[in-house]
């Protein structure tokens, strides 16, 4: 028995010897009816002691589960806070990374990301032209593959005259289903609540047509618009930003796992995404992180009445043309508070900061995102072009290969006339040979007979000299026989 049990019973057994000697004190001058009633009063009082008792006891654990219960709502209620609201990291940061946020991101990328149709399943493949793809509708469970009976008003699986990009998908080792290859855009031709047909917009690559005729496109997702590229996906979980990283550590492993075909500069371009930024670093990769030393309004939506077709997602100063884009209140200006912080592009954060509204904190390196759906059709076109001047330079090939069967001809038949040359140029030497020592010959003896001549001709003018004195003599021997003066 404790201490209070045994203080109770000692009070208790005081109050009944008082009221023993207080009836027995009285009893000279009550009569009986008084006695007896004062007794049951006091036998009464006694007898509902006990259930008094429990009913307090019974209050106070009960009080005790109130308080226990009060506690856990508060704590349900500070979880439920910080769930939907996040936490706050430090004393005087604001809450952030809660459901309402993540619900925010998450509403941006689908509208980033468009309408998408999981787990369709791969009826037929015609891939003979005209190529047409048939896809049913997801099962009912993974035991029997069986899609679900249609109600009433059922709707088709896809809309007709949809555009839509095709995936095919697998499970990975926890069972989730993961997309694994990109198997072409495609147009929606009919579609009902069990089957849709699908045929392609252009000619399918042929390792996409490989991968379904093996029968591996089992399970296809349909996107509206092709995935959206971002850099948190590479950035690990629960990384904080920091002066070295704007964005968080990136997750090496996971960057050399889905780039492990990919060239060495855009590898290296997704590892030092975030970091600090570098002299050498192109102008479109440069962003400032910026702190506002005031409260900033900007305007982010245009006032430009255009359609998407028109002007795109944003005008020339970058605010919003589509309604699904556009902040729309406030007159389309959101208003930045003193300490928040914000990464924009070099040209922008210097317009601020040359305004006096926000300082610096720090440049970064930023990877550009890619545009897919501008990649793909770029590459399918290179490819056409490529295609195209495959084609030409078959023909040239073609060209070039008969010219070469020509060419070689004719080095056969100058091969021939060449080796006959080569007989009359050895044919020509021999007889220049020949004709030049008849030569040689020929010239010493006319130089013999020009020596000859030469001595003769000296001889004649000797001769015609004694013969010319001889005249003179005779003429002279006449002249004086015949005395002509």
């Amino acid at each position: 028995m404790s201490l209070p049990d045994i203080i109770l019973a000692s009070v208790l057994f005081v109050l009944l010897v008082s009221f023993a000697v207080v009836v027995w004190k009285a009893a000279s001058n009550w009569r009986w009816f008084n006695i007896v009633a004062i007794v049951f009063t006091m036998l009464l009082a006694i007898v509902f002691l006990f259930p008094t008792a429990g009913v307090l006891r019974s209050r106070t654990a009960w009080h005790e589960v109130l308080e226990s219960l009060e506690q856990q709502l508060a704590d349900v209620k500070a979880e439920t806070l910080d769930v939907t609201l996040g936490e706050a990291v430090g004393a005087e940061a604001s809450r952030s990374g809660g459901l309402i946020d993540l619900q925010s991101e998450l509403s941006s990328l689908a509208i980033e990301a468009g309408r998408r149709w999981r787990n369709l399943q791969l009826k037929n493949a015609n891939l003979q032209k005209p190529v047409s793809i048939s896809l049913g509708a997801p099962p009912v469970n993974n035991l029997d593959g069986q899609p679900a009976a249609p109600a009433g008003n059922a709707q088709p699986l896809v809309p007709a005259e949809t555009l839509v990009y095709g995936f095919s998908e697998v499970a990975d080792p926890d069972g989730n289903e993961v997309l694994e290859e990109y198997l072409g855009e495609f147009i929606v031709q009919a579609s009902d609540p069990n089957q849709v047909t699908l045929v392609p917009t252009g000619r399918l690559e042929d390792y996409q047509l490989q991968y379904i005729n093996d029968g591996k496109a089992r399970s296809w997702l349909l996107c509206e618009l092709l995935p959206p590229d971002g850099h948190v996906p590479f950035i690990k979980p629960f990384s904080e930003a920091d002066d070295k990283n704007c964005l968080g550590a990136v997750d090496e492993e996971l960057v050399r796992q889905e780039l492990k075909d990919a060239s060495d500069e855009t590898l290296a371009a997704y590892l030092e995404d975030g970091r600090a930024s570098k002299p050498d670093d192109a102008p479109a990769t440069k962003w400032v992180e910026l702190q506002f030393t005031q409260n900033h309004r900007i305007e982010v939506d245009s006032k430009d009445e255009r359609t998407l077709e028109d002007g795109g997602f944003f005008d020339g100063n970058g605010r919003a043309l589509d309604a699904a884009l556009q902040h729309g209140a406030d007159d389309g200006f959101i208003l930045v508070k003193k300490g928040e912080k914000l990464l924009l592009k070099s040209e922008g954060a210097q317009e601020l900061i040359d305004q006096g509204v926000a300082e610096e904190l720090g440049t970064f390196f930023l990877r550009p995102l890619n545009d897919y759906g501008f990649v793909l059709r770029r590459i399918r076109l290179n490819l056409m072009s490529l295609a195209d001047k495959k084609v030409e330079l078959t023909a040239e090939q073609a060209l070039l290969q008969e010219a070469i069967s020509r060419t070689d001809q004719l080095l056969v038949a100058n091969q021939e006339a060449k080796l006959k040359l080569e007989q009359d140029r050895d044919q020509f030497r021999l007889e220049k040979e020949s004709i030049s020592e008849y030569k040689g010959k020929i010239m010493a003896e006319l130089q013999a007979m020009v020596t000859e001549l030469n001595r003769l001709e000296q001889e004649n003018a000797e001769l015609e000299q004694q013969i010319e004195q001889k005249h003179l003599k005779i003429e002279r021997q006449l002249d004086a026989l015949t005395r002509t003066p």
